[in-house]
């Protein structure tokens, strides 16, 4: 199954989230303390036809790290917040994995991957905002 068909399955909650919500901001120290790079959130909040409010988006420099990173979001994610993800795709191949928490989408892709789906080209109608660590 490819990481995508897992978002047409479900429905996008009511609540709406934020660049602040608490979820939001746990995954991007996260990907962070992982040294996940180019870490970029489109907020997908304005286009009707989006499966959630954000993606996050983000490059690891191995399947080792791709996995890192989904692990330590999902395992800080619960201890913030308590959610679990709603599923998850692509821990097989770790060169792209999917962590879905139904607003809030996770994409951690190797480089050639990330280039190859583009998805911040195909979601260019979303507000973009880059995430670099101070």
């Amino acid at each position: 199954m490819a990481p995508l068909t897992v978002l047409s399955t479900r429905k996008k909650a009511q609540s709406r989230l934020t660049r602040e919500s608490e979820i939001f901001t746990t995954i991007i120290k996260a990907i962070q303390d992982k040294k996940g790079e180019n870490i970029v959130s489109l907020d997908l909040r304005q286009i009707p036809e989006a499966v959630a409010d954000f993606f996050i988006i983000c490059e690891a420099n191995s399947g080792t790290q791709v996995k890192a990173i989904a692990d330590y979001v999902s395992e800080q994610v619960e201890l913030q917040t308590s959610e679990e993800p709603y599923k998850h795709e692509g821990f097989s191949s770790q060169n792209w994995v999917l962590v879905d928490y139904v607003n809030v989408v996770v994409h951690i892709f190797q480089p050639e991957n990330r280039k190859f789906y583009n998805l911040e080209e195909m979601w260019s109608d979303a507000d973009r905002m880059d995430h670099i660590e101070n």
